[in-house]
């Protein structure tokens, strides 16, 4: 139990911390439009993470090979990045004052993590077996590792977003305009090895 839960923590923060369209969407998003908004990005592996748990588990116990489904989801998930990436570049400095425009961070996040095959591998490769080895001991052992996971993977993400959103204030419109389009580059340059990985997969 004691492993579960030390396992969960250090997992949990790794995936939280490492770089990836997720990390880079919650910095891209509290820049834009503040914490509260890259938060919200952080928190969609509480609602994604459910069916692509049980998948995960599900291939694991019936099927062998999951490379063209992960193929599949790598390739959309590349086009989808490529477009937040090109709407980053062409964002303006005078976006920010637009109140009324709705960042829909959540949705954005939802599709991400959604289409993000990294999960899958993760469920399938390492968290599937760890949860179903421990729920060969109880139930408790499993909830063990998964609990303290999702605390550290959603709230390291939370954390960053805070530091972003306080350095938000102090930053000039021009550097904003730099960074957004900075981290605009990163987002297709994940894109393109979506795609890279998800032909690997289906070839």
């Amino acid at each position: 139990m004691k492993a579960l839960l030390i396992s969960g923590v250090l997992l949990g923060l790794s995936a939280g911390l490492s770089p990836g369209p997720m990390l880079t969407l919650v910095i891209s998003q509290t820049l834009r439009h503040g914490m509260r908004e890259g938060a919200k990005v952080a928190l969609a592996p509480l609602l994604t993470d459910a069916p692509i748990v049980v998948a995960s588990l599900l291939f694991l116990s019936v099927f062998s090979d999951m490379n063209r489904v992960l193929g599949v989801i790598s390739i959309i998930g590349g086009i989808y990045l490529f477009y937040l990436g090109v709407s980053s570049i062409r964002f303006k400095t005078e976006n920010l004052e637009e109140t009324d425009v709705d960042p829909k961070s959540l949705k954005k996040g939802l599709m991400i993590n959604f289409l993000n095959p990294n999960p899958y591998m993760f469920w399938t490769a390492i968290g599937g077996p760890l949860v179903l080895k421990a729920s060969n001991h109880s139930l408790v052992s499993a909830v063990g590792f998964i609990v303290p996971f999702y605390l550290l993977l959603v709230g390291s993400k939370i954390g960053i977003a805070i530091i972003c959103g306080k350095s938000r204030n102090f930053l000039k419109s021009g550097q904003y305009q730099l960074v957004i389009r900075v981290l605009g580059l990163v987002l297709i340059v994940f894109g393109i090895l979506f795609w890279r990985d998800g032909l690997r997969y289906l070839l």
